[in-house]
């Protein structure tokens, strides 16, 4: 998937690796949500198309029937339409999962630059150079 965001800094490109900065992680979580956002109005789209298709099918058939065409054409044009119902509604869903996953990420970002902001600042301002993402973590020692 090809995708118009910018580059999240500190990641080497969208390496396993790194990443695990603030700015990465923050990136990554925006990232999500604008994916999220965007299947959701592709959804939406999608929903609206099946549902025009679906009400056609449903008017060619009550049209069959009135010109008396035979009963399994008529049929068949009318399971076609519930088909197209069935997508139209689970585009739906999408859309209600998709809706969820950006207003976590968006919860979650905000929840993360509240929490890692004021430290991640102050650490850009001191001049000293930190150690990486998880070393205190890994060496017991706390900050």
């Amino acid at each position: 998937m090809s995708d118009n965001l910018p580059a999240i800094p500190g990641t080497n490109n969208g390496g396993a690796s790194s990443g695990n900065g603030f700015l990465a992680l923050a990136g990554r979580t925006a990232k999500l949500a604008a994916s999220a956002l965007f299947l959701k109005e592709g959804m939406h789209l999608l929903r609206s198309h099946m549902q025009a298709n679906a009400n056609a099918a449903m008017r060619l058939s009550e049209m069959c029937d009135a010109a008396e065409v035979e009963p399994q054409f008529t049929a068949m044009i009318m399971d076609a339409s519930t088909a197209l119902t069935g997508v139209a509604e689970a585009s739906g869903e999408m859309v209600n999962a998709a809706d969820s996953v950006d207003t976590d990420a968006r919860g979650f970002n905000s929840a993360h630059d509240r929490e890692y902001r004021p430290g991640y600042e102050a650490s850009n301002g001191s001049g000293v150079k930190q150690a990486k993402p998880g070393f205190y973590r890994r060496t017991g020692r706390r900050r």
